[in-house]
């Protein structure tokens, strides 16, 4: 048993194994960095230890408190609704464990500084005599139905453009929202710029960053006179780790260094063309696929895939939305509460 509070990050999972074990990494570097803190993972769905596992783990060793970190870029449906769910449950049948929850990893000075490392080594790798500004970079997201997730991409790409100095930038998608990458490389090649930087803004490997690769193959050989080049995902750079380290240290903290940015959130606000998914019950919604598995070579299963849904990941659940749910996410749980559902997150 140990005074110091326990960390738990939550990670989606993958059917692919290597994207499973770049992310139990992540265990292995924040241990470096946080030696005297007792440190789990675990996944949603499609990969074991499942949250709960870990969770179980830390109470067995003794923890008191445990800070559960979102594995994840951004504040979307995971990071909103699955994870909490998971987290209250526990917290409700262990009223002793004081568990908060941290935020995700958002816009970040580190974070970026991360994606340009990984940019510039792929501009250097790819040596030539290209000037930046014949340079047109293009930042893939994995794609969400939460217009506030998806917008994060397009200031990622906007602060890599003019922090970097390319000619232009473009985004693209890798499921779910539009454009799919191959559409985007596409409207991106008629620009005229002879090289293209395909930069899949995503944390780890698996059949998404595979597939935006494969694109970025068939774009080379049906535009020969483009030079495309491919830039690594952000894996575990080591600003990433800093910034997981700074995410640790703001959930004890607590107040607006802790908070999400829910000024553009769905489920608080009524955002344009998603007015009726304001007020909807914080509920997991990947329960049919919680440790399903994982598989040394997963094979593309279409590209709405990667949510647990088999096609486009869809939040209209035909709540009654007369609850008193408000999907406060103050990222502070009140314990005395009976039932997990009605926790504050």
């Amino acid at each position: 048993m140990t005074d110091q509070a326990a960390v738990m990050i939550c990670g989606h999972g993958s059917r692919d194994k290597a994207a499973v074990d770049e992310f139990n990494q992540l265990s292995v570097r924040l241990k470096e960095k946080l030696p005297d803190h007792d440190i789990e993972s675990g996944f949603l769905e499609f990969a074991e230890p499942v949250i709960r596992t870990g969770l179980e783990k830390l109470k067995e060793r003794g923890a008191k408190k445990i800070v559960c970190l979102p594995g994840m870029l951004f504040a979307a449906g995971h990071v909103k609704n699955d994870l909490p769910s998971e987290i209250n449950t526990f917290a409700a049948e262990n009223p002793d464990i004081e568990l908060v929850f941290g935020r995700d990893l958002a816009i970040d000075p580190k974070m970026l500084k991360a994606a340009d490392a990984r940019v510039r080594e792929a501009v250097g790798a790819a040596g030539g005599d290209v000037d930046l500004s014949d340079t047109l970079l293009m930042v893939v997201g994995r794609g969400t139905n939460d217009p506030d997730a998806n917008s994060n991409i397009s200031k990622v790409a906007r602060m890599l453009w003019e922090g970097v100095g390319f000619g232009w930038a473009e985004v693209s998608f890798s499921g779910v929202a539009f454009p799919l990458v191959d559409a985007g490389i596409e409207r991106a090649v008629k620009l005229g710029y002879k090289r293209i930087v395909v930069f899949p803004y995503f944390l780890f490997t698996g059949i998404l960053v595979r597939r935006i690769f494969k694109w970025v193959d068939e774009a080379a050989e049906k535009f020969p006179d483009v030079e495309f080049v491919k830039a690594g995902y952000l894996n575990d750079q080591d600003y990433v780790i800093d910034t997981f380290v700074e995410r640790f240290h703001q959930a004890l903290e607590g107040g607006e260094s802790n908070a999400m940015n829910c000024q553009l959130c769905k489920y608080r606000e009524q955002v344009l063309g998603f007015e009726d998914e304001q007020g909807m019950a914080q509920v997991g919604h990947h329960h049919h696929v919680v440790g399903a598995g994982v598989e040394e070579n997963a094979e593309d299963r279409g590209v709405f895939l990667g949510r647990g849904h088999g096609n486009k990941h869809d939040h209209h659940h035909h709540h009654d939305h007369g609850h008193h749910h408000h999907h406060d996410h103050a990222h502070s749980h009140d314990h005395d509460h009976g039932d997990a559902s009605d926790a504050k997150t």
